[in-house]
């Protein structure tokens, strides 16, 4: 009866602690919404004029996202920066942007 009751506190541990985050793993919680960003910021640079956002990557991690690939020019790095910013959520951009 004793190894019962340890092996059920011991799963309900290990699932209590993959649906919390660390410094380094999301939540289920917060990687459902990071999804959200990254689809919502592939979407506002796909609808931008004047860039090419073909060969742009979009990661999100904990409301940070990250850009990289390549672009035309510094102007298009600037502005997939600024489009990714004002999307809903997103704290913070890391710009690894690239001209060709």
């Amino acid at each position: 009866m004793k190894k019962l009751m340890f092996a059920i506190c011991l799963g309900f541990s290990i699932v209590l602690s993959a649906c919390s985050s660390t410094s380094t793993q999301e939540s289920t919680g917060q990687y459902i919404d990071n999804a959200v960003i990254t689809t919502k910021v592939k979407s506002a640079l796909f609808e931008a004029k004047d860039l090419d956002s073909s060969n742009i990557t979009v990661k999100s991690f904990k409301n940070t996202v990250q850009l990289s690939g390549f672009v035309n020019s510094q102007a298009d790095i600037q502005k997939a920066g600024q489009i990714a910013s004002k999307v809903k959520d997103v704290q913070k951009v890391e710009n690894d942007l690239l001209v060709k």
